[in-house]
């Protein structure tokens, strides 16, 4: 699943191309299944109905969403990839690629087409109130933990207030925004950190290491533009390079790169976890 450097990526790409761009057309699939999946809020038709004619204001993020702020009534275009979603900017003339289910024609002539072989993403349309309420974005997000918007201070607040495994809370997107499973490994592995540790047990030491490694392994990959792991490929449909920058994320069973131990697997908080039993304490 694309987290926040990837969604990062793909905003940073489309910002140029659709801020200030308006929405003359709506086409969605025309199968009845794949609409009620992807489009989460409101119902396929009113979701066609209210964005025909609309204007992008701006293209942001928000964790691991992207957010397209519309030109009034607090209204948003909101999108999450999932795990195989692609948003991107296409020539009308060019052929839709395979499970493309979204096209969104604009003034400047060229199409915002989002497609997704799995379907896990979704598509939502409304104010932040009306969203929230009707359950289709969370009601609550972490602070962001990239652009200084999360003080030192402030993490050590937060992280010492939870009872609960490192990996756990890395992955609750109330406590931060936008960090996932890839991130959490590396950045448990940076700061030192087992996983499976106690938020609440770490050192003052531990829990600025791992302030800084979230912080580190997160703007490396924007750098980066992004990890391609599964199928995830930026606006222009170009991988990214972090992917060959991983120390543990998916290397279970390999020599930790940094003294040689085979790196431990095992589950946390459901998710496959990777570390060093050496270097991470």
């Amino acid at each position: 699943m694309p987290e926040l450097p990837e969604v990062e990526t793909v905003v940073r790409d489309l910002r140029p191309q659709l801020s200030g761009r308006l929405i003359t057309s709506v086409h969605l699939t025309p199968n009845a299944a794949i609409r009620g999946r992807l489009i989460r809020y409101p119902t396929p038709t009113k979701f066609v109905r209210r964005l025909r004619g609309r204007t992008i204001r701006a293209v942001e993020r928000r964790g691991k969403y992207i957010v397209m702020p519309l030109d009034h009534d607090g209204e948003r275009l909101v999108v999450h990839l999932g795990m195989t979603g692609h948003l991107r900017v296409w020539e009308p003339e060019e052929t839709p690629v395979k499970h493309t289910h979204v096209r969104l024609l604009l003034d400047s002539g060229l199409e915002l087409r989002y497609d997704d072989q799995r379907q896990f993403g979704r598509l939502l349309l409304g104010s932040q109130d009306e969203l929230v309420a009707a359950g289709a974005f969370p009601a609550r997000l972490g602070p962001e933990p990239i652009h200084g918007d999360l003080t030192e201070a402030e993490f050590q607040r937060l992280i010492r207030a939870r009872h609960r495994p490192v990996k756990s809370a890395l992955l609750d997107q109330s406590f931060l925004a936008g960090v996932g499973n890839i991130y959490a490994d590396e950045a448990c592995f940076r700061a030192g950190i087992r996983p499976s540790r106690w938020t609440h047990k770490l050192t003052l030491r531990e829990r600025r290491a791992l302030y800084s490694a979230i912080q580190e392994v997160l703007e490396n990959s924007i750098a980066a533009r992004g990890s391609s792991i599964i199928n995830y490929v930026d606006a222009f449909g170009l991988p990214g390079s972090n992917q060959e920058k991983l120390l543990v994320y998916g290397r279970a069973g390999e020599p930790c790169l940094t003294c040689g131990t085979p790196l431990q697997g095992t589950r946390l908080a459901g998710r496959g976890t990777v570390y060093c039993r050496t270097c991470q304490r």
